[in-house]
């Protein structure tokens, strides 16, 4: 589960054919069934001379549903694309099997694992490297949503709530990263590639750094840890906060091979809490 677009030695863990894409490791993750509120965001968008329509259908990236009707995810997964880009959230946990195996038009296949709705990035996107406002929802019917997938919203952080833990509380803090992003470069006959994702998967990692806006956690194999990796953008990032599962911050990048570090946007800082305040109703 890992991402990129921050700094030059890092990449945004996007996993469309029009940009990068990726997923939890292979080491030291698991899947993740009963994480029933993180999702997929699939696209259709155009790819040949009629743009009129769309004939590309993907899953692109993760994300996660804060409230019945709000998919939380990263800024780049929602920009740079065709003027008919059309975004459906899927909450099922293979989706790429369910793309395989769906019949019909781009369109068609994206309604069969998903439900359609309307991006809204922040407008500050992409920002400076200290303060990149990579971040986006993406609104549903929430009549559709619940009619498909049973889930409870995720808890997002009150302002702050990193800063609070203090060095030695985030030392302590349980993270876990969730998301549907490809494996760590392997190495074959044809150069290095990230297989897999398409997969809801899960994996611990281990406090690294804290800055105003970014999280910086540790998924280094030999340290007990897993990580993220390309698709793995705009996914969760839970910590443990008195006994709560917390939605502190979403993968937005990390080292290229997918093995050490995995960078992910603060949800308590100000910048996050001023877009999202529109969106959701805030802790």
């Amino acid at each position: 589960m890992r991402t990129a677009t921050v700094a030059a030695a890092v990449v945004a863990f996007a996993a469309v054919t029009a940009a990068p894409a990726f997923a939890v490791n292979t080491y030291n993750a698991t899947p993740a069934p009963e994480r029933t509120e993180v999702g997929a965001l699939v696209a259709t968008w155009d790819n040949d001379a009629n743009p009129a329509t769309p004939d590309r259908v993907d899953w692109v990236c993760s994300g996660t549903m804060v409230d019945r009707d709000t998919f939380l995810t990263a800024a780049h997964c929602t920009t740079d694309w065709p003027s008919n880009v059309k975004f459906y959230v899927s909450l099922l946990q293979d989706v790429q099997s369910a793309l395989d195996t769906a019949v019909g038009t781009p369109a068609q296949k994206a309604a069969a694992v998903g439900v359609q709705g309307v991006a809204h990035s922040d407008p500050a996107y992409p920002g400076t490297s200290a303060a990149p406002h990579d971040i986006a929802v993406v609104e549903l019917p929430a009549a559709q949503v619940a009619a498909r997938w049973s889930f409870t919203p995720a808890t997002l952080p009150t302002a702050g709530r990193l800063d609070a833990l203090g060095p030695q509380g985030l030392d302590d803090t349980g993270f876990t990263a969730v998301g549907y992003g490809t494996q760590e470069s392997q190495r074959g006959p044809g150069g290095q590639t990230h297989p897999g994702g398409g997969v809801r998967m899960k994996a611990t990692l281990g406090f690294n750094a804290l800055n105003n806006n970014w999280l910086r956690l540790s998924m280094i194999e030999s340290q007990g840890y897993g990580g993220v990796c390309y698709g793995d953008s705009g996914g969760p990032n839970f910590a443990t906060v008195n006994g709560k599962r917390v939605l502190v911050a979403t993968t937005i990048t990390g080292d290229a091979p997918c093995y050490a570090t995995n960078v992910a946007y603060r949800l308590d800082s100000p910048a996050a809490r001023s877009f999202l305040a529109p969106f959701v109703t805030l802790p």
